[in-house]
């Protein structure tokens, strides 16, 4: 028996060892033809394509690695993938590709990633065409990394593809990857256990967008000159931390039908709706975080600032933790369209409010008064825009003068009964518990 355990043994180094050695390097011409070559490989070749294009729709159909000098292109074209990955273990780098197809029906895509390619790696290519960049199509375990993702100004917004589309995939790493001028950066759908990280997108409609996944994370990407920088959409379990969004139109965060999720340490500020550039003759407002029936999430540790709205909560958005948040400068700090009473405290720790006016008698760090960013006047001109030419007059103080003094006729709404005095510590991800008063507020923010 030990014999034989041995010779097995043997037999499978020799193998591994066999196959080690057929594994190839071969440089490649324009002329060589390269579906010729592809086909030709064996599983693990290296091919490296020298300067020039390469034009065609080519099928890899082995677990080779696609890699390219400086100069090599892509062209698919005009038509269909310019590559489609059918097998697992492939690994495309180095490369431009171009020219695609069109049709977004077909789902034309620079890469186009099968089901059955597991494990594919995409890194450090440079995409510039109409339609969709790179399309994984319900395959497990994909890295998308260091791409450069371009699309094309002379199409309609809405006919061009996203950067990045994620389809039923499942433990996906995108990450490092910059993308412009295509619909939305990284759309991803029915996709569960995947991750977003250190991505910078700009210059698009959403830059993330999420429908119907579950238990993913989003963190440490950047979005500038988005109309949404993070659309989340009927998910759940989403884990959303470092992130920034910097001068996006309508939103910064936008959180629709999400449940059990953290959205923190993330900074968005300047979320204002120009419509002077953008042609648009719309009067709603830029908001930091716009909330619309959302529950049971945990927003904590956010920076939201010099927005036209910092925070909009509407259709049942109830019990969710706010909690060592900062409001700073930014036009109307809330707007909370309910009749439910809501306080923005948890265990002992309220959030910072650039315009809170109260004091703090024994230093502890915590307001002595609460904070209310909104009143039964507030509720008035949202629901008759028209009468803010009455903002500053003897009626409009009247009212709110009685309100003050009669707290039983004030509206239901949002109140922070433990306001901050300073800007709050940055929170890591992994904490779990605001528990300690001690460690709530901090001179410093980061």
């Amino acid at each position: 028996m030990k014999l034989l355990r041995n010779f097995i043994t043997v037999m499978l180094v020799s193998l591994c060892v066999v196959t080690f050695a057929s594994a190839q390097t071969r440089t490649i011409d324009p002329s060589d033809g390269l579906q010729l070559v592809i086909d030709a490989s064996q599983k693990g070749d290296r091919l490296i394509l020298n300067a020039g294009r390469y034009i065609g729709n080519f099928t890899i159909n082995k677990g080779i690695v696609l890699t390219g000098q400086s100069g090599a292109v892509i062209d698919g074209n005009g038509n269909g993938h310019a590559l489609l990955v059918e097998v697992p273990e492939v690994r495309i780098e180095s490369l431009e590709i171009t020219n695609w197809g069109d049709d977004l029906t077909d789902m034309d895509a620079g890469v186009f990633v099968k089901k059955e390619a597991t494990g594919t790696q995409i890194i450090n290519n440079y995409f510039l065409g109409d339609t969709f960049g790179i399309w994984v199509d319900g395959t497990q375990e994909v890295l998308i990394k260091d791409n450069r993702i371009e699309g094309n100004l002379d199409v309609r917004s809405q006919d061009r593809g996203n950067g990045i589309h994620l389809f039923n995939v499942g433990k996906a790493r995108v990450e490092a990857n910059e993308v412009w001028h295509t619909r939305d950066g990284i759309y991803i759908d029915t996709s569960n256990n995947n991750e977003l990280i250190g991505n910078y997108l700009h210059d698009l409609r959403y830059g993330v967008h999420y429908m119907y996944s579950y238990h993913n994370r989003v963190s440490g990407n950047r979005t500038v000159n988005t109309r949404t920088g993070y659309a989340l959409m009927q998910s759940k379990f989403l884990t959303v931390t470092d992130n920034t969004s910097e001068n996006d139109s309508n939103y910064g965060i936008l959180m629709n039908f999400i449940t059990q999720s953290t959205i923190a340490n993330n900074r968005v500020s300047g979320v204002q709706n120009n419509r002077s550039a953008t042609g648009s003759t719309s009067l709603t407002e830029g908001k930091a975080l716009f909330i619309y029936n959302s529950l049971f999430n945990k927003i904590r540790g956010n920076y939201f600032a010099e927005s036209d709205m910092g925070v909009h909560l509407t259709a049942g958005s109830e019990n969710n933790v706010f909690t060592r948040n900062a409001f700073i400068s930014n036009k109307e700090q809330v707007k909370y369209v309910s009749t439910r009473h809501q306080d923005w405290s948890y265990e002992g720790v309220g959030n910072y409010w650039s315009d809170y006016l109260g004091w703090d008698m024994d230093a502890d760090g915590i307001g002595d008064t609460q904070y209310e960013p909104t009143d039964g006047v507030d509720r008035l001109l949202w629901k008759f825009p028209a009468a803010k030419v009455l903002l500053n007059s003897p009626a409009v103080e009247t009212i709110r003068w009685v309100q003050r003094q009669f707290p039983v006729l004030k509206a239901q709404g949002v109140v922070d009964s433990r306001p901050l005095m300073s800007l709050p510590k940055k929170l890591s991800p992994s904490t779990s518990s605001d528990t300690a008063v001690t460690e709530k507020v901090d001179d410093e923010h980061s």
